[in-house]
């Protein structure tokens, strides 16, 4: 019985040596990829709904001491840029590795790829050839960060519309399918559509997605 008892102890304690660096970097990291979406489609109660699915999930994953907000850019009146809401950088994934240094880079020669484009648990994202596909990520954004004109609809109603629309998605592989700018775009590849309309939670899945975000700590 002592044994056993002395044996299960020795477990715990190795478990918790081994933890604690994967916690500690956890905790000092500023870029996530969520590792689940809301879960209804592209209707994410809005652009203050997506920043709070971000802060939920770095709190679980011990960083929410700081405020996070989501990549997204909204249309019409009042329109907010996705690169004007993420902080200025620098950004280090959950391994800390450093995805870009300031928001220049990032909307230049950043360091995203699909072996640094990590969940808040450090896991890597599924990409193009990996079943099931969740390499597009909704942004509502042009390649530069900036918000779409107001005539089509490139948000899915600001992130309201589980139905009807459409979205902008980036590739957190920078894997498309073929070579062109677009098709390795981190943050504007392609719009979203299908079946339903283009905002539904099968309509994401159906070219790639599962309505995951990019997370950005913004001090």
């Amino acid at each position: 019985m002592l044994k056993r008892r002395t044996a299960v102890v020795m477990a715990a304690a190795l478990a918790f040596v081994f933890a604690t660096p994967a916690l500690a970097q956890q905790a000092t990291m500023s870029f996530f990829v969520t590792s689940n979406g809301v879960g209804n489609g592209a209707n994410l109660g809005g652009i203050d709904g997506a920043d709070k699915h971000c802060q939920t999930l770095a709190a679980a994953a011990g960083a929410g001491a700081t405020t996070w907000h989501a990549y997204l850019s909204t249309q019409g009146q009042g329109a907010v840029n996705a690169r004007d809401r993420i902080g200025k950088g620098p950004w280090v994934n959950a391994k800390g590795v450093t995805i870009a240094k300031d928001v220049a880079e990032l909307h230049g020669s950043n360091n995203l790829t699909k072996q640094t484009a990590l969940s808040e648990k450090g896991d890597v994202i599924n990409g193009r050839g990996d079943q099931p596909n969740r390499h597009d990520i909704l942004t509502g954004s042009q390649p530069d960060g900036t918000a779409f004109p107001a005539d089509k609809d490139m948000t899915c109603k600001n992130y309201s519309s589980g139905t009807e629309g459409s979205v902008m998605l980036g590739h957190s592989d920078r894997t498309g399918l073929d070579d062109s700018a677009p098709a390795k775009s981190w943050n504007s590849s392609h719009p979203s559509r299908g079946p339903g309309g283009g905002c539904t939670q099968a309509d994401l899945r159906s070219t790639g997605g599962d309505g995951l975000l990019y997370c950005f700590a913004v001090n």
